[in-house]
């Protein structure tokens, strides 16, 4: 029963702020830990070794670290015997887990990214490939209005696998620990799990690893977003498509987000100055509008809602048995 308010708060929060832009976030922490391991073990030899030790100690340091920290507060709620400070402790555990809830999960800001894209290409092309660079890794140069609009929808599916459902599952099975956890998990494969010269053997864990982890929520949110929109009868589309992505993931929330708005994602793109030639994700080659980005919005607040509710469902069925 202890989650049901950390979880209420820390997802009000995310709501209400998106992530805060004067304030310290752990995952800037991370992305510097990140940077300061690849700067002195990413070069000579046995790269992948050694980037196999950075990935798998730095998630293991923060759930450890997490851990620690929870059990102490929780502990002393049972060795004090002064009830104004147990109480206390016990608003410093919730407030602590309500926290890490807020920074761990990334809905509104990506959602706000994402609208601001579809205004500036509005206004011109030069403006949305600048707007949606800060979103995107693809090159963004060269693309197209019709380019720039869809690289954000494409990331606005997969920021709802990364950035919302998957650190709620991980929340669910393990705690804010396991949340927080996930989150290191998300940010080594965003900085170093990349198939290109520099990457393709240090962060070849990282990626892994973070296949692993998202496994199972990318499906999950996949069936979250056609229950969400009312299409259920879209299981078969996703099914067909959902494995047309490099990733073993990312492909089955975009091609939710394909068959609800009945356009087409994927194709070639440039990353870090070189070619990747992915495969398509449906086929109706339409225009995108401003109409289809508010739609997909909806369909990601729903779904997040959803998944909100299912985990305070599962902690509650548990608390009663």
């Amino acid at each position: 029963m202890t989650i049901i308010l950390p979880l209420l708060i820390g997802w009000t929060l995310d709501l209400l702020i998106g992530d805060p832009q004067r304030l310290p976030h752990p995952i800037v922490w991370f992305g510097r830990m990140i940077s300061f391991g690849e700067h002195r073990l990413n070069k000579g030899k046995h790269r992948k070794a050694k980037g196999a030790v950075m990935a798998i100690g730095l998630i293991v340091f923060i759930f450890i670290a997490t851990w620690c920290v929870r059990s102490i507060l929780h502990s002393s709620l049972f060795t004090l015997h002064s009830s104004l400070f147990t109480l206390h402790l016990f608003f410093t555990l919730h407030l602590f887990d309500a926290l890490i809830i807020f920074y761990c999960l990334a809905g509104t800001t990506l959602i706000r990214e994402v609208k601001a894209v579809f205004l500036a290409v509005d206004r011109s092309l030069e403006e949305g490939r600048k707007q949606v660079a800060r979103i995107v890794g693809r090159d963004t140069s060269e693309l197209s209005a019709q380019e720039v609009r869809t690289a954000a929808l494409e990331t606005l599916a997969e920021n709802l696998s990364d950035g919302v459902i998957a650190p709620l599952f991980w929340f669910a099975l393990l705690g804010t620990p396991g949340m927080l956890a996930y989150k290191m998990v998300n940010t080594l494969d965003s900085m170093i799990g990349y198939k290109t010269e520099r990457y393709k053997d240090f962060g070849c864990w990282a990626a892994h690893i973070d296949d692993v982890a998202n496994f199972i929520p990318a499906r999950l949110t996949a069936l979250l977003m056609v229950v969400a929109a009312g299409k259920p009868q879209l299981a078969t589309f996703v099914w067909k498509n959902g494995r047309n992505h490099a990733s073993p993931n990312s492909g089955w929330p975009e091609a939710a987000l394909a068959g609800i708005l009945n356009c087409r994602f994927g194709g070639p793109h440039y990353y870090f100055g070189q070619l990747f030639d992915k495969p398509y994700i449906g086929e109706n080659d339409r225009p995108l509008t401003t109409d289809d980005m508010k739609k997909a919005v909806r369909v990601n607040r729903t779904a997040e809602v959803l998944m909100v509710f299912l985990v305070l469902f599962l902690h509650l069925l548990l608390f009663v048995w």
